[in-house]
């Protein structure tokens, strides 16, 4: 391979970063859609408001608890590609549901909308995961991570400013604003079709109905790898604390800044762009291997924003800049968590290994939605961002546990690169 080759990108790389670039803007284009008009609602009481939020996450959370090793065991049976390109034909009918649902002004269908396209994302995440070191040299894998990263978070970033802004501008003409989700899944589609071509992994794989049974032989082969193992509960924790963050944002920002949905989408995004910038800040820190190093400052940081996000009397300016930093350490401590979960299991066992992690980390956003309704009557809103902090913190000491000189041996070779 020449060194211009090894430079750029493989063939098709840019699809599989647009695919899901679409897929992150879509699924949160939809549900602050649906989420943010009643925030807004002035009917409607504050435990109200809590319960619905809570339940939206909850509706999209459920699929992956219910079909995750269904995923896994479609991206290890067939083609991953094949499968990505049938998630996002599929894409098309959910939206044009949720078109229907929106212009019915239907909450229960709305709901269910979010639902499917929680179905499309379980199908979709461990075939994504798992491509990823199919079409990238190791070298190149936490690099590539580090734009995938960055580009679903300016999604998500993108989508939920989307959300607020037709949640405004399209007052009871909802269905609009579908249509243009189905319209965004037809290009989706589209583009899926140039993903690179690979075999499937193990073609003749048994799939097992059993899925508790499933996930549970999954973990326990992933057990015998410590560093393994211990990116599966950070991978968890990390997903706990995100989606614990932001539905508390949105709440915290409704209650205590009475913010607008499209002034809500602002603190949303520098909590997303924080996340993408510092995933892209790891893939290059990371300089071709998984760099264990970045997980110890990274929870650090989520940790001391997170207590920041719950200080009394914190100003506009600094909550956000709170946010920024959160989501920067976020950034760092998830791509090399991401890596060693797509690298460490063998090839047929990839897409079982991912799909059982994508399992785990769906029962913490789940965890997440329950806790928020648990604690928003026992504790403020500000306190609830301790929480976060608290747990950003432990997952970080647990899952560097066993790397105790990760840090050392990272800032050794930074030094040695420039001596």
């Amino acid at each position: 391979m020449n060194q211009s080759s090894e430079k750029s990108w493989p063939q098709g790389f840019w699809n599989l970063m647009f695919t899901q670039f679409q897929g992150a803007f879509s699924d949160n284009a939809l549900r602050w859609l649906v989420i943010f008009p009643v925030l807004a609602s002035v009917t409607l009481a504050d435990t109200d408001k809590d319960a619905f939020a809570s339940n939206a996450s909850l509706w999209f959370a459920l699929p992956f608890l219910l079909f995750s090793t269904v995923g896994g065991w479609m991206a290890d049976r067939f083609s991953k590609r094949s499968v990505m390109i049938g998630v996002k034909l599929g894409e098309i009918g959910i939206m044009l549901f949720a078109a229907l649902a929106l212009d019915l002004g239907a909450q229960a269908l709305q709901l269910v909308a979010i639902c499917l396209m929680g179905i499309h994302s379980t199908f979709f995440a461990p075939a994504k995961y798992g491509v990823m070191p199919e079409v990238l040299p190791q070298a190149r894998l936490s690099a590539g991570n580090g734009v995938l990263e960055l580009l679903t978070f300016m999604g998500i970033i993108l989508g939920t400013f989307a959300g607020g802004w037709l949640a405004e501008a399209l007052v009871h003409r909802e269905g609009f604003a579908g249509l243009l989700l189905a319209a965004l899944a037809v290009a989706g589609f589209i583009t899926s079709l140039g993903i690179p071509r690979v075999p499937a992994a193990a073609p003749k794989k048994k799939f097992n109905p059993n899925i508790i049974g499933e996930v549970w032989s999954n973990l326990r082969v992933m057990k015998a790898d410590l560093d393994l193992w211990r990116a599966n509960w950070g991978n968890a924790a990390f997903f706990f604390v995100a989606t614990l963050v932001q539905i508390n944002l949105a709440l915290f920002a409704q209650k205590m800044f009475h913010l607008r949905p499209t002034e809500q989408a602002w603190l949303q995004a520098a909590l997303s762009l924080g996340i993408g910038v510092g995933s892209m800040v790891a893939g290059r820190l990371s300089r071709g291997r998984i760099e264990y190093g970045l997980i110890p400052p990274g929870t650090a940081l989520m940790a001391i924003a997170g207590v920041a996000l719950g200080w009394p009397g914190i100003s506009m300016t600094g909550f956000e800049i709170a946010l920024a930093l959160l989501g920067f350490g976020g950034g760092l401590f998830i791509v090399p968590i991401v890596s060693v979960l797509q690298h460490r299991p063998s090839a047929q066992m990839k897409g079982a290994a991912l799909g059982a992690a994508s399992w785990l980390s769906w029962v913490g956003i789940a965890a997440a939605a329950v806790t928020q309704g648990l604690l928003s009557s026992k504790l403020s809103y500000g306190q609830i961002f301790w929480v976060c902090a608290a747990v950003a913190g432990l997952a970080g000491i647990f899952v560097t546990w066993s790397r105790p000189g990760a840090v050392p041996e990272m800032l050794a070779r930074w030094r040695n690169s420039h001596s």
